[in-house]
Parts: structure tokens; sequence; C-alpha cells
């Protein structure tokens, strides 16, 4: 597996959520994975860690030098630990962000990832020359990791060591495409007859997803309803024909989540500890949250938000009905960075209603957890969402998720009405116009809900009762392995 982030190497995001969990879980059913990952600042773990290589790479015309350092990860007693590969090229990773600095992203991003790309190859192909390994498929995640597959289909005779291997390429949000200037193709080292519209020209530009979609054996992504969105225009993002025209589709398998580190009963963040059988620890985790952000300790239902302050996500349709949330009874808890000129407008809700609206701008994987447990509700009014990931931590932690009925959101949350409420099946809200309107009739509904208190603990016990776990999703990626093994 190569991926641009995994935790606790390097996080932006839910994809090193979901890397890492689903490299831990593979390993446990018995496979053998090795995580390939840029070596950035700063990540120190606990594992005992060595120098295994030492290469040169050729980029343009330029040689080099490259490190790669080795981290054995112990997963089960019976299964073999996850090995960490970590490729090291200061100049390139050895920065504050990971790809951006202050709201810019890095201008060298297409040198980076290339750079890492042709690493990935060069330690597989060392895998296999000199430690005779048979590296049966190379699972690939987003744009920053696409060309990998394209190097392989491209410069066969670079590569011949690795014919048999096969590529997955995982989307994990259409929206990142790797998108670069016309001018800088020749940094790839790819022929020049692969810049036009059948492999990765864009509009005149190059585009890393694109030529990633079109060589790789197979394309997924995080959820069926996802898989499906893609190939429209509305959610293909320019990208809905190339989708379209893989003859095989694009699979759906929705994530899961480690549920050893997000547990309420174990959770180590949180205060206290609950269970769907006891959740009066819940109830101490929701004061500990009103007075970690600063808010009177009421009797209202707190509503919670973690993720990216950016359009995709739809906090600019909460800004928009702010007043009337304002003039009922709640308070809501923000946790997230991303647009500047989104952040600046929460800074000023925050200053106007400083008694029911909290706020912290940045990542903090602590407070993520403790607002997961101490909200009652969580908000998601995705424009799109490929799954998310908050919303299967909130359902694991007996917080009710309000979200747009998209990708998926519309695979994982069961909306509240009569049928599903007297199968008692209901764990949430949703709404499918990407509208304010829409988002304040369904945040008012639930509030009404709330107030129900045996209907609201059912729900939260339906939550609390699903099976997240990666273990579902490991095994459908397994087979999809050993489909493109045998073919």
């Amino acid at each position: 597996m190569a991926a641009s982030e995994a935790v606790p190497y390097a996080k932006t995001g839910g994809l090193a959520d979901v890397v890492t969990a689903l490299a831990m879980e593979l390993s446990a059913l018995g496979h053998r994975v090795t995580l390939l990952l840029p070596g950035y600042r700063g990540q120190a773990t606990q594992n005992a860690r060595r120098e295994v290589m030492r290469f040169s790479i050729l980029v343009m015309q330029t040689k080099t030098e490259v490190t790669v350092e080795e981290e054995l990860v112990p997963v089960t007693e019976a299964s073999h630990p996850l090995r960490v590969f970590l490729v090291r090229y200061d100049p390139y990773f050895d920065r504050p962000g990971i790809y951006q600095e202050d709201h810019h992203d890095y201008p060298d991003n297409l040198d980076r990832f290339t750079l890492f790309c042709r690493a990935v190859l060069h330690v597989l192909r060392a895998l296999t020359e000199v430690q005779g390994e048979a590296v049966d498929l190379l699972h690939l995640h987003d744009w920053q990791t696409a060309l990998c597959s394209v190097y392989l289909k491209a410069l066969p005779g670079e590569y011949k060591e690795l014919h048999t291997i096969k590529t997955l390429l995982t989307i994990h949000n259409l929206g990142y495409q790797g998108i670069f200037a016309a001018e800088e193709f020749g940094k790839t080292g790819l022929p020049p007859s692969l810049f036009s519209p059948s492999a990765l020209e864009y509009y005149g530009s190059i585009n890393c997803l694109k030529g990633g979609i079109i060589c790789a054996d197979a394309v997924s992504t995080v959820s069926p309803t996802y898989a499906k969105e893609i190939i429209t225009a509305e959610y293909g993002c320019g990208l809905e024909g190339v989708l379209s025209s893989r003859i095989d589709g694009i699979l759906g398998i929705t994530n899961g989540i480690d549920t050893k580190v997000w547990d309420p009963a174990r959770d180590f963040y949180l205060p206290a500890r609950y269970t769907a059988a006891n959740l009066a620890g819940k109830q101490v985790c929701k004061r500990a949250l009103q007075e970690e952000f600063g808010l009177p300790n009421r009797e209202v239902p707190v509503l919670g938000v973690v993720g990216r302050l950016t359009f995709q996500k739809g906090f600019d349709l909460l800004l928009e009905i702010i007043a009337e949330l304002m003039s009922l009874e709640l308070q809501i808890v923000f946790l997230g960075t991303g647009d500047y000129d989104l952040e600046q407008q929460f800074k000023a809700v925050q200053q106007k209603y400083a008694e029911k609206i909290g706020l912290h701008i940045g990542f903090d994987e602590r407070l993520a957890h403790r607002v997961e447990a101490g909200a009652d509700m969580l908000l998601m009014p995705s424009r799109y969402e490929p799954c998310g990931l908050s919303q299967l931590y909130s359902l694991r932690y007996g917080t009710v998720p309000i979200v747009r009925r998209t990708g998926g959101l519309a695979d994982t949350v069961v909306p509240f009405r009569p049928s599903t409420v007297e199968s008692k099946s209901a764990t949430g809200f949703y709404f499918t116009d990407a509208s304010s309107d829409a988002l304040l009739s369904t945040i008012m509904l639930a509030l009404r809900v709330y107030k129900e208190y045996e209907t609201w603990n059912l729900m939260i016990k339906a939550g609390m009762s699903e099976d997240l776990s990666w273990r579902r999703s490991a095994q459908q990626y397994a087979g999809i392995y050993r489909a493109m093994a045998e073919k």
C-alpha cells in the first residue's frame, strides 16, 4: 500500500485513519502488508526504526538520493507485523506542512509526489530483486500515488521486474486530483505522448488522478453510493467520462473505523467512559465539553461539528442559519480548520454568540474524541461526502448524526422515519437538498425528537450497536485483491 498520509505518521483528514486501519486489519486477516509513506517531519513513534535502503532516482536528469527507513508495527500475536517504509528525502518532505503552508499549496507538489511514486516502485523492485519477495498487488490511495500505475503501464521496460504486479487505485475524494500546469509535464519523466486527452492531459493541464484512473487495473472508492455518484456530471468533478469508461466499473466499499481506538468504553481521552447499557458517563463528557469550550453548564442539546471548514462540507449552509439557531435553546461546538474565509466567519459568530458557540480552529485528535462523546448530535451538511468518518465515530459514541443524504452518509445513517422508529433501526437524520432551509428543518426535527426521551435513547442504542469495524470492509478488499491476482 502506498499513501501520502497515515496515522500516527501524518494526518490532515480521514485518509490517514483509513489507510492505517485497513492496513492493520488486512494484517490481522493474515496478509503480508507493507505500507509506504513519505518521511515527513516529526514522525517519531514508539516503534524502533532502521535504515533499510538507500538509492538514487533520476529526476529531470539529476540524481536524487533517497533513504528508506523501516518500522515494524505489531498487530496481533498470530499475524505478521505491519511493515512501514518511510521514504526520506528531506528537501521535499522535512517541512512544517504535508501539502501546504499558511493555506497555500507547496508549489513543488508535483516534484514531491513524482519522486515519492518513483521511490515506491524502486522499493518494490528492490524487494523483488534483492530480497526475493513476491509482491502481488500495489494498492494506491488518491492522486499523490496515482502515477505509480502510470509508470508501470507506460514504462514497462524500466519496471520489467514488476510486470506481474496489479494496481488498485482507491479514490478517497474526487475533489482532489493533482492538477498542475502543462509546462511541468517533463518533471514526471513520462513520454510526451502521454500528455494527451486519452492520458494525463486535462483541459490543458496535467491531471495525476486521471492518469491513475486510466492506468490502474482496478478503481475503487469508499462507499457504494459515492461510486454511483462520481459517474454523474453533478459529482464527477470533470472526470465522470473517464470513470464511466472503465468497463469493470467503479467498486464501492464503505470505510470502517478502528473500534479499538474509537471505543467510549475504553477511550482514555474522555473524562468518563460509558456503554450503550450505561450512558451515565456520556453526561459527564457533555458537562466537561461545555467547560472545555467555555460554554455555560446548561441542560440544552449540544451540537458538535468536527471536520474541515470547507465549501464541500457545507458549513457555509450552517452560517446562513446561525441567527435562527441562536434563537433556540442549544449550544454548538466547532472543531476544525480549513478555508481562511470560513474560519474568519466562524470566529466572528463565536464572538457574537459566545454563550452558545464554542470554537477551536485547528486539528486536535484528543479533542475530536471528546466532541464525539460529549455532543448530543453531530452536524455533517456535506455537499458531497465520499464516505465520511465523523458520522461513524458519532454512531459509535451515541451521538446522533444529522447529515445530508449523499455518498457514504446515505450508506451509513438510517434516517428517522415512522417505519425505522417502529423497527428501532433509526440512527440519525438526513436531508436531501443542499440548502440552508433543508438543514434548518432537519435540525428542528432532531431537536423535537431529542425531547422524546425514549425514542432518542433507542436511536442512540441503535447507532452504538452498529458493526462499524474494518473487518467486513477489509474482507471485501481482500476479495478484490484475489480476483485481480487471478486475472
